[in-house]
């Protein structure tokens, strides 16, 4: 039935979209496009391109939307009856959504032609000139721009005309060197309005508070000849004397627990207040916060010039504490002094307790499950702005598909607790700067998981440390403390059988207890507007490392060492994801990640703890495999059946290389075609392994595989959906490991053996 709406549905808006021009009256005609043609003979070809899409980008109006050449928004305009009115619930729908058509009769072709000539003179053209012509073929109409840009006026020097006798003056000229107005460049509009911010920008560091870039003029003479301009900078004589002088800060007040009032009621100071640390007044009667820790989030400090950053930041980290939920300042003018500003902070505490429900549908490949997370929240609770977190979970997850046991479903629920300081708890003085607040972070948690005829696993772990950013690229995480201990109940007489036969499911439920520190270092640009920007995540983790060299662990010796009654890890780990975005045009992309990773077991380990191995495989990693099932190196997968239990893939080191092209295709709909690469191996030989070991012959080991796939970007969500495909299976035989002559996407069992489908919610890198 839903077929049978669907396609008529389809051919419809086709068959509407084919004919546009359907509902436009024989004496008008729809408008496809305006076409701007740059006449410029010493203009690169590439520049001359380039700078026909810009000007093109600022013609008006829109012509409809296309998509493939089909004008998809305007064929739903029609289907919904185009300018007929109607009550019917699905065409008015389709009306809303559509797009009406955009007539020839709408264009003020003198309109564009005067904002052509007015873009180019912005960026130096002085002599630009523009006409047009409409080019009429049946219904539809083109209008065409012919602009003669001319030749291009080069700044030939710039003098900041100002008074050196007076501060403001001076204050100008010391940053004069960082103007980004350059003789020999071309004139352009938008560097002269940035060069007034920037100038702006660094008074306001100097203290001049009431200081505006409307009271910068910038005059141009193009006058001097060879196309060629004398560009001078100077104050406007209508500048307010305020604006040029220096404010310094005078009293500071700061209510942290505001709350929306009118009038004058809000500054009001009570008798008694008295200044801490001789510099703020802190209204807190009910003595909620530690004025300590408050009086380290303020930057300013009277008698000090006002600056712009100091502003800036406290702000900034008033926000950060996640301890109030608005932030407001005011600057007035002090009636003890002039020249200076009395700051007032007003602070609307956050409620102090919290609770959230989250209910979860989970699928993925041939698993699907629900999950509950119930997750309380107590903010500022021992007064210095800590969070204390308490996170109870519980889920189900079951197999609905695959070759994999069906009996394999889950439970799992468990608990978290953590505490979440806004500073560095360290009996050093050690400060990685003020810019960003530092974090010290506790964590205490436990999980049950049953794994249904298989094994219980009880798992706990404890993780303190500090987290840090340098800067808006540099972020860094130091975890002193990484305890892992993981203890297996339950074991199944079934699952036990099949561990004498499949030794990779003994390592699943071995016991397992890590501890020690590691850290995480990560960069990203990728938030600039770059070509090319990079993402960067570095890490080293280790367990044991000490100890079992005190101890002379020796696992091959038989010499293996316990503590609490478990054997305990002993290994070095390190890790990396790199990322490289290039920006192909406004809308495409080509993104690529390479991941490696390695690790040296030795002393108390043979290998690393499963819960710490590498896999590959899945909706984020080789998407043309089924999730941990890839690997190690050559050895055969072990092929258990429907009736028996799955057996993870998994490694000591991992290589990984990804590269994907996105392009949107319209509105909210994006696609992309991508490339998968990678294995993990063995650090040893396993009798069990054949060919996991990683060796020199690594590269040939590697399983490729490939597809495309389609992205909804809602904004706040992207849902992805892959169509993937083996390129190259590695445990086949050498000489047979490229699988292409053995696709055949028409039969049925190859596409039920090979064509992975993977729904996934954002981005795989």
């Amino acid at each position: 039935m839903r077929n049978k709406l669907v396609i008529p549905c389809f051919l419809g808006l086709l068959l509407s979209s084919c004919n546009p021009t359907k509902y436009i009256a024989d004496d008008q005609k729809l408008y496809k496009e305006g076409d701007v043609v740059i006449h410029h003979d010493s203009m690169a070809l590439d520049r001359k391109e380039a700078f026909e899409t810009f000007l093109e980008s600022s013609l008006m109006p829109k012509p409809n939307k296309k998509l493939a050449g089909i004008y998809f928004k305007l064929g739903m305009w029609n289907m919904g009856g185009g300018p007929d009115s109607t009550d019917n619930f699905v065409r008015k729908w389709l009306k809303k959504n559509g797009e009406k058509p955009v007539l020839l009769s709408d264009v003020n072709r003198e309109y564009n032609q005067n904002l052509l000539r007015g873009k180019m003179e912005n960026l130096g053209f002085f002599q630009a000139r523009a006409t047009s012509d409409t080019i009429i073929d049946g219904k539809f109409a083109t209008v065409r721009y012919d602009a003669y840009p001319g030749k291009i006026y080069r700044i030939n020097s710039v003098k900041m005309d100002v008074d050196s006798t007076t501060q403001i003056g001076r204050s100008i000229l010391e940053s004069k060197d960082q103007t980004f107005l350059k003789e020999g460049s071309n004139y352009n509009l938008d560097v002269i309005i940035g060069d007034r911010e920037r100038i702006d920008n660094d008074l306001k560091h100097k203290g001049y508070y009431y200081f505006s870039p409307d009271n910068l003029l910038v005059e141009v003479d193009s006058t001097i000849g060879n196309n060629k301009v004398d560009m001078f900078v100077t104050l406007k004589p209508e500048t307010p004397a305020k604006a040029k002088q220096q404010q310094r800060i005078g009293n500071i007040y700061i209510f942290p627990n505001y709350k929306e009032t009118t009038g004058s009621n809000r500054r009001r100071i009570p008798r008694g207040t008295e200044k801490y640390d001789d510099k703020y007044y802190i209204v807190d009667r009910e003595n909620r916060f530690r004025k300590k820790v408050l009086a380290n989030h303020i930057f300013m400090e009277p008698g000090k010039l006002y600056n712009r950053w100091e502003h800036q930041q406290t702000i900034n980290h008033l926000v950060n504490l996640n301890a109030f939920k608005f932030v407001k300042n005011d600057f007035v003018d002090s009636a003890d002094s002039t020249n200076t500003l009395d700051v007032y902070y007003y602070l609307t505490p956050m409620q102090k307790r919290a609770l959230r429900l989250e209910l979860i549908a989970k699928t993925a490949s041939v698993y699907n499950g629900t999950e509950a997370n119930i997750n309380w929240t107590f903010k500022n609770a021992f007064k210095g702005f800590e969070t204390v977190t308490l996170s109870v979970f519980g889920g189900y997850e079951t197999q609905t598909g695959g070759n994999v046991n069906l009996n394999s479903s889950y439970i799992r629920y468990g608990t978290e607790v953590g505490i979440n300081w806004p500073r560095l708890l360290s009996p050093y003085k050690w400060a990685p700067g003020r810019r960003y607040i530092p974090r010290t972070f506790l964590k205490v948690g436990y999980e049950f998981l049953n794994r249904r005829t298989a094994y219980t696993l009880n798992s706990f772990t404890t993780n303190f440390g500090y987290a840090w950013k340098e800067n808006e690229q540099k972020e860094h995480n130091l975890t002193l403390a990484e305890i892992i201990y993981v203890q297996p109940r339950g074991i199944s007489d079934e699952y036990r059988a099949q561990m004498d036969t499949v030794p990779t499911l003994r390592h699943i439920v071995d016991p397992q207890f890590s501890f020690g520190p590691n850290y995480t270092y990560t960069f990203t640009n990728t938030m600039e507007n770059k070509t090319h920007t990079f993402y960067a995540k570095a890490g080293l983790n280790t367990s044991g490392n000490i100890l079992g060299l005190i101890q002379g662990a020796d696992y091959n010796g038989g010499n293996i060492k316990e503590l609490f009654g478990t054997a305990y890890s002993q290994f070095v780990k390190a890790e990396a994801d790199l990322r490289h975005y290039m920006k192909l045009s406004p809308n495409s992309q080509l993104a690529s990640r390479i991941m490696i990773g390695t690790s040296y077991s030795y002393g108390n380990s043979r290998s690393l703890p499963y819960l710490k191995q590498y896999f590959t495989g899945g909706p984020n990693g080789l998407r043309a495999f089924r999730a941990r099932s890839v690997g190690p190196g050559s050895s055969l997968p072990e092929n258990l059946g429907e009736e028996n239990f799955f057996a993870d893939q998994t490694g000591d080191m991992k290589l990984e290389l990804n590269t994907e092209y996105r392009s949107k295709i319209a509105g909210m709909f994006h696609w992309a075609a991508f490339v998968d690469a990678g294995n993990v191996w063995l650090q040893r030989e396993d009798v069990n392994k054949p060919g996991g070991k990683f060796s020199k012959e690594f590269l040939s080991e590697l399983a490729v595989g490939g597809g495309v796939g389609l992205r909804v970007d809602l904004d706040f969500l992207i849902i992805r959906t892959d169509f993937a495909i083996p390129f190259r299976v590695p445990y086949r035989d050498k000489g047979d490991r490229w699988v292409f002559k053995y696709i055949d996407i028409r039969e049925r069992d190859w596409r039920r053996d090979n064509l992975v489908f993977n729904l996934a919610i954002g981005y795989p890198f």
